[in-house]
């Protein structure tokens, strides 16, 4: 009666084992999202490092800049009635 108790409720037990085997598999998707983010970041780094084209996508895109002689067209759509 004991061991079933201990297998069921007790230190690892089932219930428990399941449990850390859940944690387990988040902690690896969390670690996986984490690792794929920093390798972004990595590429970006070494992009603003290297050259002018990061830097000029990031201009463009944050900043709204534009280069000389260009012609800027902002297309406004209308809302939905």
């Amino acid at each position: 009666m004991f061991l079933q108790f201990r297998l069921w409720v007790g230190e690892g037990s089932f219930a428990g084992v399941w449990r850390l085997n859940q944690d387990v598999a988040e902690q690896k998707l969390e670690n996986t999202r984490l690792r794929e983010r920093n390798e972004a970041l990595d590429a970006e780094v070494k992009d603003l490092k290297q050259g002018l084209d990061a830097i000029e996508e990031r201009a463009r895109e944050e900043l709204g800049m534009i280069k000389e002689d260009e012609i800027f067209y902002q297309i406004i759509e209308e809302e939905a009635k």
